[in-house]
């Protein structure tokens, strides 16, 4: 089983390090969370049952890791924005893009939205790496995608 899961790691390294970049908006902390994720992927391999889940179980793994990240990142106290020197760099305004709208939603539905989109993964393959039941996925995908609709037309983003 350990030949499988390295096989998976190495072939697999830029699709997890998109995923964990879409969630956590650092590069340090993805590559963090990408070597993580390996580590307890070859530590635990053991424990997996099947070679055909590897791929959701190590997605699992290393979404586990990345809310791990975004809670202790919550503890964190950040200096306001005048106590900061930029060196002459001014911040960017903010708009309303669809990245924006996406990262407004509740954490369950955002990660939903992001696995099937932008990682391209199954509905089942997202209620195994999730731990969720399909219909469960599938409500929460829905209700995202509504909640985005509803949230884009009111930002003049009219189709």
């Amino acid at each position: 089983m350990q030949k499988q899961v390295t096989q998976f790691l190495l072939e697999n390294q830029a699709y997890l390090y998109r995923m964990a970049y879409s969630y956590l908006k650092n590069q340090d902390d993805a590559l963090d969370a990408v070597q993580s994720t390996a580590c307890r992927a070859l530590e635990q391999c053991g424990t997996l049952r099947s070679t055909a889940a590897v791929r959701p179980w190590v997605t699992q793994i290393l979404l586990n890791l990345c809310k791990n990240t975004l809670r202790r990142q919550k503890k964190l106290i950040y200096l306001p924005g005048e106590q900061l020197d930029l060196g002459g760099y001014t911040m960017p305004e903010p708009d309303d893009s669809l990245a924006r709208q996406l990262e407004a939603l509740p954490f369950e539905q955002r990660t939903v939205v992001q696995l099937r989109f932008y990682n391209e993964l199954s509905l089942r393959e997202i209620s195994a790496a999730t731990g969720c039941n399909l219909s469960t996925v599938k409500n929460r995908l829905y209700t995202a995608l509504k909640q985005l609709r509803v949230n884009m037309k009111g930002a003049d983003y009219d189709e």
